[in-house]
């Protein structure tokens, strides 16, 4: 099985969230079979939901669309690493692989801050990938809050 990146289609995410206000991370998941099963993009301004970060509205959609509690099998692409919030959503959800792009050494918890999957009371760590279209997932963010100041 050849290797297919899904994150363009979080990039798309990301620039609708930009496009409503929001700051520009999207997200998708997908299944073992390579279907989309669940996508969204940032919604915290829009649905006066501090939780709406991108990963968590496709995990959403994805349980909701499956009617499942849990994804195991299935992969989450993102533009930019994820908060500890929803790093422990994806171990919580049993998501196979991450894929993310750009890093977040300010609230990050992959990589950086709490590392949420290397700690002995995470249940499941996925395999991660970071770096992928990290170039584009940057400057979406950089542009966005340069365009603010």
């Amino acid at each position: 099985m050849s290797f297919r990146s899904y994150m363009e289609i979080a990039l798309e995410e990301a620039r609708a969230a930009a496009a409503r206000g929001e700051v520009p991370v999207g997200a998708v998941v997908v299944s073992p079979e390579g279907e989309i099963v669940g996508r969204g993009g940032n919604r915290t301004r829009e649905d006066n939901d501090p939780t709406a970060h991108a990963e968590i509205v496709a995990l959403r959609q994805a349980c909701a669309a499956l009617g499942l509690e849990r994804l195991p099998g299935y992969d989450l692409y993102v533009t930019l690493e994820p908060c500890p919030m929803c790093a422990a959503a994806m171990s919580n959800a049993r998501i196979r692989r991450l894929y993310y792009g750009a890093e977040d050494p300010k609230s990050g918890g992959v990589a950086h801050g709490a590392k949420v999957f290397s700690h002995a009371q995470c249940h499941h760590a996925p395999e991660v990938y970071d770096g992928i279209a990290a170039v584009e997932a940057e400057a979406l963010l950089k542009n966005f809050f340069a365009a603010r100041r």
